[in-house]
Formats: C-alpha cells, structure tokens, sequence
C-alpha cells in the first residue's frame, strides 16, 4: 500500500495552486506537499477520502462536493487502486485540463476564479 493518499481531483488543484488558500497551515502543507510529491514522484493512493491534503484544511463539511469532483475525475481519467504522482498530475492535466473539461469537473468551486483563468 502507498505511503500517501491523494483525493482524485486534487490532481487538479496542484495545477493551479498559487499560495492562497483556507488558512497559514493549509497553504503551508499545501505548498510542502506538492514539493514533496514532485521531488520524489511516489506511488499514490487514489482516495475519495480525506488526504495528506486535506489534513490541515479546516473546512468542514465539504466532503460531499469534494466528493462530487473526486468522481468526475475518476470517471474522466478512468483512475482507481494506485498511480505514481507525477502519471496522475499527467492524466488529468490532458484529459481535463487540456481537453476544455474543467468547469465540468469544478466549476463551482470556490477557487474555480482562479483555475478556470488559468485553465482555459
């Protein structure tokens, strides 16, 4: 079993992350995750679960949205079981991304201003 688990769209949202976010501690794991995952390109769990992302965000009760995102991602991406890091950040940013398809996935997300900007 890997070592990290990783909520399907936040395959995205590492895309487009720029530092702002919930709170200091989010943003700050935010920011040492994606570092991390880059640097060493694990194999990744994927999860509709909460992940090494999600563990300092203080928002709650979210998961039902985030949900939604997650299974679109799935159903796109035709993702399941385990994926090294930098193949998943490859799969959604040619399926989903690059193919138009993000507003589809998260297009109401709060940071979707940001994304949709930049993935268009």
């Amino acid at each position: 079993m890997s070592e990290y688990r990783i909520r399907p769209h936040h395959g995205l949202c590492v895309n487009f992350f720029e530092g702002k976010g919930y709170s200091r501690d989010f943003t700050d794991n935010m920011t040492a995750v994606i570092k991390l995952l880059d640097s060493e390109n694990p194999i990744v769990e994927i999860t509709t679960e909460h992940d090494i992302i999600c563990q300092c965000c203080p928002c709650t009760g979210c998961h039902d949205k985030a949900l939604t995102y997650d299974l679109k991602v799935i159903e796109i991406c035709g993702l399941s079981g385990e994926v090294r890091w930098k193949d998943l950040r490859k799969v959604v940013s040619e399926k989903i991304i690059h193919s138009g398809r993000l507003k589809e996935v998260c297009g109401n997300c709060q940071w979707f201003c940001i994304c949709g900007k930049k993935g268009t």
